[in-house]
């Protein structure tokens, strides 16, 4: 039997193992630390693990972390685990600002400075990252961001900071271990206080969030796309069949492919799903019998799938 080259071992077997076994096998000799620990693994790695379909999802509430697997939509409650922050903090002083590839960009809030912490959850890895800027100038309710690998296979962080009517974009870059800021789009109104930003969510090389504002009539909802090859942003907006006043907008990825959950309220609920393909936004599904007191009346699941 011929022997197995290393590109063979590291990234068709290894990479196929659950994170705790990699980690495990990085204690076998000084190589195989290193290989396991390069970005080009943690790439194929993180990978092949979204392909699963077993996914967890992680809740925080004042005194513990909460971890559940999800299998075929349904919460396993008998699987229910309570770990550890990798700081002695109570979890209500932590704000989950975006997920990634199992990856968490977690914000430490403290009375003198807060901290962001990259950490994985699954193997109890962290990095504290933040720095002198993040400390002074993070805002629970204005900040956001989002993560994603570049070209260069370089894991990078993006945090959008509003303060007192500017937004300022920044990056972190983990092989260089530093920030740099980015431009913003010139001109927009969006780091006024009146806009709520929502989560990033990272589709087809672009991040995507809602910056919405019905302070002030007859309201409106942004959608701001951050491409992650160009690093630079733009502004999309609704068609005008969607926007109404006032609309609530949540992304979520089905398939790898950007949807969205419109929740709109004029003399009733009115709630479908939306899906983003060739620059436009079609309907997948309405969603029936909406009232701001009930539930909806049917799952979106089968539905959806039976399109796909």
């Amino acid at each position: 039997m011929d022997r197995i080259g290393d590109d063979m071992l590291f990234e068709e077997i290894l990479s196929r193992l659950p994170s705790k076994v990699v980690s495990q096998f990085k204690c076998v000799c000084k190589q195989w630390c290193y290989e396991l620990s390069t970005p080009k693994f943690a790439l194929i790695h993180t990978r092949r693990l979204s392909k699963l379909l077993q996914k967890k999802l992680l809740s925080l509430d004042e005194h513990t972390i909460v971890v559940d697997d999800i299998v075929s939509g349904n919460l396993e409650v008998d699987t229910r685990k309570v770990i550890n922050f990798p700081y002695d903090v109570q979890p209500s002083r932590l704000i989950i600002i975006a997920s990634f590839n199992g990856l968490m960009l977690v914000c430490i809030r403290r009375t003198d400075a807060n901290q962001l912490v990259l950490w994985n959850p699954t193997t109890r890895r962290f990095k504290l990252i933040s720095d002198d800027y993040f400390s002074r100038y993070f805002g629970r309710h204005d900040d956001t961001g989002g993560m994603y690998f570049d070209e260069n296979n370089d894991l990078k962080v993006l945090h959008i900071n509003c303060f007192a009517g500017a937004v300022t974009a920044r990056v972190y870059s983990r092989y260089n271990d530093s920030w740099r800021n980015l431009s913003f789009i010139k001109g927009c109104l969006l780091g006024s206080n009146f806009y709520s930003w929502s989560t990033g969510i990272y589709s087809g090389k672009t991040i995507y969030f809602t910056a919405s504002n019905y302070w002030i009539p007859p309201g409106e909802c942004n959608i701001v796309a951050f491409d992650v090859v160009s690093e630079s942003f733009s502004i999309l907006r609704f068609p005008e069949r969607i926007q109404a006043n006032p609309c609530q907008v949540h992304f979520i990825t089905i398939s790898n492919k950007l949807h969205g959950i419109l929740v709109r309220y004029s003399d009733e609920v009115i709630a479908e799903l939306v899906k983003y393909e060739d620059d436009d936004w079609i309907t997948v599904f309405y969603f029936q019998q909406c009232s701001q007191s009930s539930t909806v009346g049917a799952s979106p699941k089968d539905e959806y799938n039976s399109r796909e």
